[in-house]
């Protein structure tokens, strides 16, 4: 009888390595949280270490937001310190502009250009490395909301709790009204801070149990589990009124800014997150038709 080769051939034995070198000694390290080198890691010991565009630099983050020689982090008597080295963008620490050099605390969310960097103490390296990993995997670091990719996943345990439940569930998509020009005249830098601000303002409506994330280039979504259409719509009258209420201002010159927001609820005809979406993107549509800075509902 006889035997096909393939079926016969032995599985190779797998041959375990030591694995990579370890430290002997933990360091403080920077991860690139958003923007161009997302996910990069560098780690920072005795001696100083530059963040920049050339491929010279410690960290290079290859964007024309980038200065050459961006920014420095040096270790100074057991503090971090960091330094920006004359960027045309300058380095920005916790949103403020770096005034001279300033030390780093665990935390410390470093601007690099259109880049942003989180600095991780060496007290607590390895532990806060990989929950950064995780925070990374389901939050969008722009605006600290939960990225698309988790909010589908959210949605989809949502929907399916609801209608064994017989819940009620509402989704708000909500679209930065005129967004392009603002990054067409002033900048990506000063349209990111757009976006940060207003993510703020919509994490200040949603209740504990809602999902507030950001889902595209200026477009955010909120689902509501409990809440009705009426609520639901309340709701996203008193966020629209919020944004346009805030004072925005770029290059010093205050911008008015507006949202324009769909409204939809779980229905007979719309019992998965891709007809929940496309209900409340129709009602958005509608509403940026009708004039925008307005909430339009689809019931």
């Amino acid at each position: 009888m006889s035997h096909d080769p393939e079926q016969t051939e032995t599985t190779q034995r797998t041959l375990y390595s030591d694995g990579p070198l370890r430290p002997t000694r933990r360091s403080a390290c920077v991860v690139v949280i958003h923007g161009e080198g997302l996910g990069r890691r560098l780690d920072i010991g005795h001696l100083p270490v530059c963040i920049g565009r050339t491929p010279e630099s410690d960290l290079q983050i290859a964007h024309k937001s980038v200065s050459r020689r961006h920014c420095e982090i040096r270790l100074d008597d057991n503090r971090y310190m960091l330094r920006d080295l004359g960027a045309t963008n300058p380095t920005r620490l916790n949103e403020s502009r770096l005034a001279n050099e300033q030390a780093l605390a665990d935390g410390d969310q470093i601007t690099v250009g259109e880049s942003i960097l989180k600095f991780i103490s060496h007290d607590s390296v390895e532990a806060s490395y990989h929950e950064e990993i995780y925070q990374l995997a389901i939050h969008d670091a722009l605006t600290d909301l939960y990225n698309r990719r988790h909010f589908c996943e959210m949605a989809d345990k949502e929907i399916g709790r609801a209608l064994r439940h017989q819940r009620p569930l509402a989704l708000c998509i909500i679209d930065v009204d005129l967004f392009k020009p603002i990054n067409d005249r002033y900048g990506h830098i000063q349209g990111d801070e757009v976006l940060r601000k207003i993510a703020t303002i919509v994490r200040t409506h949603a209740r504990g149990e809602d999902v507030a994330a950001r889902i595209g280039g200026e477009e955010f979504a909120l689902l509501l589990p409990e809440c009705d259409l009426a609520t639901a719509t309340d709701c996203a009258e008193r966020l629209r009124q919020a944004v346009a209420e805030t004072g925005f201002y770029l290059v010093s010159e205050r911008l008015p800014i507006t949202i324009s927001i769909g409204v939809t609820v779980l229905a007979q005809n719309r019992m998965t997150r891709s007809t929940l979406m496309a209900t409340a993107d129709a009602a958005l549509y509608r509403a940026k038709h009708e004039g925008r800075n307005r909430v339009c509902v689809e019931a």
